[in-house]
This record gives structure tokens, C-alpha cells and sequence, in this order.
């Protein structure tokens, strides 16, 4: 049959809208995963923010709900590399919200710098687990839920997971970039797209963001002229801002974004294009 426009079309706020949607965030106390639960709460979401380190999502969580009182907020301690933290999550979850899972969003990653010259197979396999198998462990254990509502799947990547770093940029292996992070985040957005494909007669999306350079408040006070050369190899020769992950991820996550999947959202400054 051909397609006939509806007579109205849902508001934009509308289709921004979370209210009574209910999302996951692994790394949700991070620098971006945070900004990430500020924006879902701020639609109305209620939030499950979920990382190694309980303490920074209690933090978090706090944050959050000093400015949005009404959402209901729950933090987890999860070890994405431990398939026992993950089920034991799972469970909890699953009591919490037996009617299913939203959103899932997967921001996780080691934090471990190195050079090809001083990473070892240890730190390789560390980054792989965390940032690539542990993704998957999560997606997979956490399906059933998210199938039960056609939710939706972020998974947060990376510019390195699309381009190779420039090693002109660093100056000591503190600020380095490792290649097990890229190789991990090659593979994140591989992964994105083949769950796309297969979980689409699931009624599920599931989309990526990669990041370009969101250097922290710390790394940009200790080396200046380090953030002088990233900001100097993009289109808008800046760095990012973390709150500018939340207009995407909104998108994304949204019915906004009801006919998105499948894709890989460059947040970059543009550094891709040059």
C-alpha cells in the first residue's frame, strides 16, 4: 500500500521524551557515561547507573538527583569482565524490572594508557576484555530484558576505532593512546552493526557513538600543549565538551531516532573528514 501521512505527527518533545523508560548505563559515573544519565534523566528516564567502582555512581547518582528529584535512581556494582558479576546484575535487574529494559547503554572502558613499545600481552588482553568481550557479555546476558520492551542498544566506541592515532600528538606514554583501544573499539563498532542486523526482528536498535577527543579537566590543567595539538588537528579546533555526547545519545535512545540502526555517529570536531 503506498504510505499516507498521518494527519499529525508526534512533537519533537514528544519524541525526545523517556518518561517511564527505563535505562542501564555501564560506565555511568564516567566523564561521558555521566553526561549520558544527566541527559536521560533530564527526559525523564529513570536511571540504573552501573560501573566497578560503586562509590563514583553513588556519586553520580546524587548529582543527578539533586537536579531531577523525581527520578528514581539505582546504582550497581559491575565488573563487565566477570561473567558472574554480570548475571549476578542481570538477576538483580530482572527482579527489579521484570517487565524489561529500555535502553542498555555500554560506556565501559580501562582507562589503561600504553605505546605499541610498552604494552604487554596482559594489557592487551585487559583492553580487549574490557572494552570488547565485556560489551558483548553485557549485550548478550542482558538480550532477554531489552527484547521484552524492542529497546535500544548504545554502544560507545571510538574516532581510534575508525582512525589510527597520530603519534606526532603524544609526548610520553602517560597521554598515549594503546592499540589494543583501538583494535577493542574496531570491533565495538563491527559489533554494533551485525546486532543491527540481528536483533532487528527483535524490534531492537542498536546504533554507536565514537567519541573524538574528550581529553579530562586533569589532562587539559597537565599538558596544555598536548590539548593545543588535538584541538589542532580538527575542523573546529577544539576539544569536545562531554555535555556535547548528549544531544546524540538522546537521539539515539529516543523515538527521535526510531528509524536509526545500524550506525556509527561520529562525534569528532570533524577530525574524521581531514
Amino acid at each position: 500500500m503506498p504510505y499516507s501521512m498521518p494527519e499529525t505527527a508526534p512533537k519533537v518533545t514528544t519524541l525526545f521524551s523517556l518518561t517511564d523508560k527505563t535505562a542501564l548505563i555501564i560506565g555511568g559515573s564516567g566523564l561521558l557515561g555521566g553526561e549520558i544519565a544527566f541527559a536521560f534523566a533530564e527526559l525523564g528516564a529513570n536511571l540504573v547507573i552501573a560501573s566497578r567502582d560503586i562509590n563514583k555512581c553513588q556519586n553520580m547518582a546524587r548529582k543527578i538527583k539533586a537536579s531531577f528529584p523525581h527520578i528514581n535512581i539505582q546504582t550497581y556494582n559491575i565488573d563487565i569482565t566477570n561473567p558472574t558479576s554480570v548475571n549476578d546484575n542481570y538477576q538483580r535487574f530482572s527482579q527489579a524490572y521484570p517487565n524489561g529494559l529500555d535502553i542498555l547503554v555500554n560506556c565501559g572502558w580501562s582507562g589503561k594508557k600504553n605505546t605499541f613499545d610498552s604494552i604487554s600481552e596482559a594489557d592487551w588482553n585487559t583492553d580487549i576484555e574490557t572494552c570488547l568481550n565485556g560489551v558483548f557479555r553485557t549485550i548478550k546476558c542482558f538480550a532477554p530484558l531489552i527484547k521484552k520492551k524492542k529497546g535500544n542498544i548504545l554502544n560507545i566506541a571510538s574516532m581510534y576505532g575508525y582512525l589510527a592515532p597520530d603519534y606526532r600528538l603524544y609526548d610520553s606514554e602517560k597521554y598515549a593512546n594503546p592499540p589494543s583501544y583501538g583494535a577493542a573499539k574496531a570491533g565495538i563498532i563491527q559489533l554494533t552493526k551485525y546486532l543491527a542486523s540481528f536483533l532487528a526482528p527483535d524490534g531492537i536498535r542498536v546504533n554507536a557513538i565514537s567519541p573524538g577527543p574528550f581529553p579530562f579537566e586533569s589532562t587539559q590543567q597537565e599538558n596544555p600543549a598536548f590539548i593545543a595539538r588535538l584541538a589542532a588537528k580538527n575542523p573546529l579546533n577544539r576539544v569536545g565538551k562531554p555535555h556535547e555526547i548528549k544531544g546524540i545519545a538522546a537521539l539515539l535512545c529516543s523515538e527521535a531516532g526510531s528509524y536509526i540502526t545500524g550506525q556509527n555517529i561520529c562525534v569528532d570536531g570533524g577530525w574524521g573528514i581531514w
